[in-house]
């Protein structure tokens, strides 16, 4: 199986835990895509379900396949989240954030009883990391707000490269929340819970892109077809 077959076989696995009636969270991503896609058949011939979009993207794609949408402002409590990752660990702790939706992508994915990740099991490390930690942090004051990222980090034991996201254009990369993106570097993140409380400390910082105690099932997909992980004690 290609990557893309993976991913899709983790999609298609993961609508087994969809049930008539729910109120669900769509992620943002090209496997959450792919969920949302498969999502769209199964309306059209009859499953009825609404849905919050994480991101404008995955509205726009919603839409398109003629998924109802509803605001998370009239239905505060989802029955299910799926989303993708960029990475998760053993405890299924996440990074996300590589598409810059993590916010939307947290407030929904905590506002709901359950998480799942799909994802191809490249995602899947020993130690997160590897992927650029996002960190979404309001304009004012970005440049003070990406050094005291730094100090906190090395507080954490993470050091590395601390960047502005830049677009396509090479300028700022703006977030649907009109927000910009800081992507770490920081190699291992041995303690993401220390780090994640340092973040948290940060006045300009409105979130960051590490997702502990959220996620409880994950879909991977794999050459020999989807396998199922629960968080490891």
């Amino acid at each position: 199986m290609t990557i893309l077959e993976q991913k899709k076989a983790a999609a298609e696995e993961a609508l087994k835990y969809v049930k008539d009636g729910m109120l669900l969270g769509l992620g943002t991503g090209s496997t959450a895509d792919l969920f949302t896609e498969a999502l769209g058949k199964k309306v059209a011939e009859g499953l009825n379900v609404k849905c919050v979009p994480t991101s404008e993207a995955t509205r726009q794609l919603a839409e398109r396949l003629d998924i109802e949408l509803i605001q998370l402002n009239d239905e505060p409590v989802l029955d299910l989240t799926i989303d993708g990752a960029d990475e998760l660990d053993a405890q299924l702790r996440l990074i996300k954030g590589g598409g810059g939706a993590l916010l939307r992508e947290k407030i929904v994915a905590t506002s709901s009883k359950m998480m799942i990740v799909i994802a191809d099991e490249s995602k899947k490390v020993d130690v997160l990391g590897k992927f650029p930690l996002p960190i979404e942090v309001v304009q004012y004051g970005a440049r003070a707000t990406a050094f005291m990222i730094g100090t906190v980090g090395e507080w954490a034991g993470c050091t590395g490269k601390i960047e502005l996201r830049k677009d396509d254009n090479e300028n700022p990369f703006i977030t649907d929340n009109g927000n910009y993106i800081i992507d770490c570097h920081f190699g291992e993140i041995k303690e993401p819970e220390k780090l994640l409380s340092g973040l948290s400390s940060i006045a300009g910082v409105v979130e960051h892109g590490l997702f502990v105690s959220i996620c409880k099932v994950a879909i991977l997909g794999t050459p020999f077809g989807p396998i199922t992980l629960e968080p490891k004690e």
